[in-house]
């Protein structure tokens, strides 16, 4: 990747946007993506729709990624103390939150601030040996009291995230930081968009490019953007487990970072259309661009609510095997990213109206 993508790629990520919250990335996205888009649309929870017009209206070719991320809610502030209750905006392991740092965005500001729980010196032994739950933590803002709490903007409702500055390691061949799940998506999806307009690549469809939001809270803006778009044909583009962490089984999570992009198939969602997933298959062993299967048994993704549009719509899921998902810090294979961009575009190009006819064919 250039300077210029990696640039772009780090103020998406380090973006502030929970689902529910996302108006900082889609402001982002839009302004990246428009010199390469030919229109801009949206629906009305928050999603940016980027549409790249090729030599036909139909079919129309939906490559959406969401750029909501895993965040908390303020539920409360105590009195005495100022310290801040939260709720989860989306799914968190408990274990992975005591002692990080976070930003409560107020109506003056962000504020940064821990997130702590009784300090383990007054615990009595048998509490020792617990796991702490959520339900036991607050955020530190530094606040004395409520009233200070409050004459800092915090208010019930306030969004918060992780902070997690994004950084490239290993001869910048990793990505480390927060909200890969899914910024990368998105960010894959206008890359399609920028190398399909920069190397004027004839594509025989409409491509929409979409930045989809609250899809951590149960794929809501995949649902509106449905009906914006009325896919007829749908790569939904998301980030994987990578199932190289030490514990994890290969049948648990086969795919692995650096080892080319995952094509999904299956998760608790979606069933992928077969013969698109054997196409995206045979596109990358023609074009030599590496890839895995892999499959999800919990979970899902856009795809979920995408496929089942209307009286349906052939949809498959390309991933970018991800370590450590749902936590403040995630690592990721830029090449992998690469190759994914690379594979998406390779496909578009063969997604003509006799081909997703055939998606459907008996």
């Amino acid at each position: 990747m250039d300077r210029k993508v990696l640039n772009f790629l780090k103020e998406l990520t380090e973006s502030f946007g929970p689902a529910g919250f996302e108006r900082e990335p889609a402001r982002v996205i839009e302004g990246y993506v428009r010199p390469y888009a030919d229109e801009i649309l949206r629906d009305k929870l928050g999603s940016i729709i980027f549409k790249k017009k090729g030599t036909a209206e139909r079919p129309h070719v939906l490559l959406a990624g969401h750029i909501d991320e895993v965040g908390f809610v303020i539920s409360g502030i105590d009195k005495e103390t100022g310290f801040l209750t939260f709720d989860a905006l989306g799914g968190w392991f408990d274990q992975v939150l005591l002692s990080q740092r976070v930003v409560v965005r107020t109506r003056k500001g962000d504020l940064p601030g821990v997130i702590a729980a009784k300090p383990p010196h007054l615990l009595p032994p048998e509490e020792l040996e617990k796991v702490v739950k959520r339900d036991k933590m607050f955020i530190d803002v530094g606040a004395t009291s409520r009233e200070e709490a409050e004459k800092m903007g915090v208010r019930i409702g306030d969004p918060v995230v992780p902070w997690s500055p994004f950084m490239t390691i290993r001869e910048d061949k990793v990505a480390l930081g927060k909200a890969f799940d899914d910024r990368v998506g998105a960010f894959i999806a206008t890359q399609v968009i920028r190398e399909l307009k920069e190397s004027g690549i004839n594509h025989p469809n409409t491509i929409y490019g979409a930045a989809t939001v609250q899809e951590e809270v149960g794929l809501r803006g995949a649902t509106t953007v449905s009906h914006v778009v009325d896919p007829d044909v749908a790569v939904v583009l998301e980030v994987d487990i990578a199932g190289d962490v030490p514990e994890i089984k290969s049948r648990e999570a086969p795919a692995k970072m650096g080892k080319g992009p995952s094509i999904l198939t299956y998760d608790a969602s979606m069933i992928p259309n077969q013969t698109l997933k054997d196409i995206a298959i045979r596109t990358a062993e023609e074009k030599k661009i590496p890839y895995q299967l892999s499959f999800t048994a919990r979970g899902g993704t856009d795809a979920g609510r995408i496929h089942i549009h209307k009286v349906g719509c052939p949809s498959i899921v390309i991933g970018v095997p991800t370590r450590h998902i749902h936590s403040h810090v995630g690592l990721f294979s830029l090449e992998d990213c690469s190759n994914a961009t690379n594979l998406t575009v390779e496909l578009v190009k063969r997604l003509d109206a006799k081909t997703v006819e055939s998606l459907t064919a008996i």
